[in-house]
């Protein structure tokens, strides 16, 4: 048997790979628990380093970039983080520490032995409920952060707006889910902290809701998006090629249709028929009024048409079993070369 290292921030005792970890919300860990069994299936085993300690270790692979520590094991990295968040997954000198980087982003496939996955996603499909049956208008889910940089392509702030629209136009026709929203945003300049720490006071001692159009966490997303006519699915920046998450996948996935604004390459991918594409619309303003104006039977076909993509081969791309044959069969693949 070929041991190897899994890193993964704050996990330990094969935590990643547990189905009933409070962390696998929506099944987050599920393409790595997936990839750990494939892997032993080719007589690889993947475990947490205090699980393997004692043992010859061969290989590490470590999701998304930190720190590392010298050591004479084959590396790799699996980058799925925005790099405006994560900054290594995109430095090409840090990168060359890796025998091999697995990424979508065009900065990381810049390494020499790169190779192209998308994040993936459990595209596993159930019956959608049809526009009569879905008592919400428009939802986002999304938790209450800010971006850590400034910039036109900053969707965290495009968020925001999206909320304050809706809770001063339209506030019957929005709900918003996500942690962090019974307090007010993260700011950064001496002026907004003092005004951000007098509204937290009010939140605390007054019962002040600085998100009115909050209605609370949420741990299974389909809950919310199998009963809302629309979802608003903004990634946290735009214009960032091939950088598709799971927010647009939810959607799809409980027949909700997405406004979706983020990648600027998604309809290589993506048939415009599926979604509502955020950059034909000037403002909130001009997209809720198109919103408005779908039928039942327009947005059936919507369903139609998302459930004919999930179904599709162009789907797989952003699917577990491509996600878990890739990474596995090119381990396996180096591990078979350098033994011949």
């Amino acid at each position: 048997m070929i041991y190897g290292n899994i890193f993964c921030e704050n996990m330990r005792e094969n935590s990643l790979f547990d189905f009933a970890n409070p962390r696998n919300s929506d099944g987050l860990f599920t393409p790595y628990i997936v990839l750990r069994n494939r892997l032993l299936d080719l007589g690889i085993e993947l475990n947490t380093p205090d699980l393997n300690f004692g043992r010859n270790v061969s290989l590490e692979v470590h999701m998304d970039s930190r720190p590392l520590v010298k050591s004479g094991t084959l590396k790799y990295l699996i980058a799925v983080e925005n790099p405006l968040i994560n900054r290594l997954n995109a430095d090409v000198e840090y990168l060359s520490n890796f025998h091999r980087v697995f990424s979508w982003n065009d900065a990381a496939l810049n390494h020499p032995n790169s190779v192209k996955i998308f994040i993936a996603n459990d595209l596993s499909m159930s019956p959608f409920r049809g526009f009569a049956d879905r008592n919400l208008f428009a939802c986002l889910i999304s938790s209450n952060k800010v971006a850590p940089w400034f910039g036109d392509n900053d969707l965290y702030a495009e968020r925001i707006n999206v909320i304050r629209w809706y809770e001063k136009n339209a506030p019957n026709s929005f709900h918003l889910y996500g942690r962090g929203w019974g307090k007010p945003s993260h700011v950064f300049s001496r002026k907004d902290k003092f005004f951000r720490r007098i509204s937290r006071l009010r939140t605390q001692l007054f019962g002040y809701k600085p998100f009115p159009s909050w209605h609370g966490e949420v741990s299974v997303k389909t809950e919310i998006l199998s009963a809302a006519k629309f979802s608003y699915c903004y990634e946290n920046v735009s214009d960032m090629p091939n950088y598709i998450t799971e927010k647009i996948f939810d959607s799809f996935l409980s027949g909700c249709v997405p406004i979706y604004w983020g990648a600027n390459n998604v309809l290589d991918y993506i048939p415009r028929n599926c979604f509502i594409d955020r950059r034909d619309f000037k403002n909130t303003a001009e997209a809720h009024q198109y919103l408005l104006s779908i039928s039942p039977e327009q947005y059936a076909q919507y369903q139609q048409n998302i459930a004919a993509f999930l179904a599709g081969d162009k789907s797989y791309l952003f699917g577990i079993d491509n996600f878990v044959e890739t990474v596995a069969s090119t381990i396996a693949k180096d591990f078979a070369q350098s033994n011949r």
